[in-house]
């Protein structure tokens, strides 16, 4: 059976009275592989919802996310805190599995548009932050090797990552969603950096520390001196 149409009796036999449902992730996409699942998102009117539940159906696996209007805008809200698009995604890049009252829609086109709006800028702190986190990786990937290079250039991929993708508006995530997003800023900027920082990651030289001062340039560079970080007393 077409995975969207057993996506689809999957959300009529569980959830006989849903308003909505989208199917999201990489068979909506077209890229799914062999080992992908189904990312089915049911609207309900009440409860029980939020809920995330993983099984296997029709010999598929499957992540199912069900909700309220309340919670899908709680989960979109927490996403764009973050700037990780997940809620957004799921319902936004989607194939409408499920619409009864036009919410299937609705929705799809309000993530779509959540999605290409891209998130709110970076603070200073947040800024200043990232730099400091940074120069901290870079500094102790400079006497580093073995096992040790090997975990501090998996975090300072990852975070440079972040600052080039929020530092710019363009939506972080995480893994292999995080170079997922890499990858199309690439795209859409005629930029390498995807390339360059796996290729820094693996190689034994400076060139994962030189891509990771390019991407820091443009906000300054590194940052040690005069960085301060203020709290709240509890």
């Amino acid at each position: 059976m077409d995975p969207k149409d057993l996506a689809r009796q999957l959300v009529v036999e569980q959830y006989p009275d849903a308003r909505a449902a989208w199917l999201g992730g990489s068979v909506a996409r077209g890229d799914a592989s062999s080992t992908s699942d189904l990312d089915i998102t049911v609207l309900l009117d009440g409860p029980p919802a939020p809920l995330r539940k993983s099984l296997e159906y029709g010999g598929w696996p499957v992540e199912l996310f069900v909700h309220t209007e309340k919670s899908l805008a709680y989960f979109s809200d927490k996403d764009q805190k973050r700037r990780q698009p997940t809620m957004m995604r799921l319902v936004g890049e989607s194939v409408v599995l499920l619409d009864r009252d036009g919410s299937g829609a609705h929705f799809q086109q309000a993530g779509q548009a959540e999605v290409a709006a891209g998130p709110a800028p970076l603070s200073t702190s947040e800024l200043e932050l990232l730099r400091y986190t940074i120069t901290g990786l870079l500094d102790d990937l400079a006497d580093a090797s073995g096992d040790v290079r090997t975990a501090l250039c998996s975090a300072l991929w990852q975070d440079a990552a972040r600052l080039l993708l929020t530092g710019a508006r363009h939506w972080s995530g995480t893994g292999k969603g995080l170079l997922r997003e890499v990858m199309a800023y690439d795209e859409s900027q005629g930029t390498d950096h995807a390339t360059a920082l796996m290729d820094g990651v693996r190689a034994e030289d400076d060139s994962l520390v030189e891509e990771v001062d390019r991407i820091l340039q443009p906000y300054g560079g590194r940052l040690f001196s005069g960085f301060e970080l203020t709290g709240t007393t509890p």
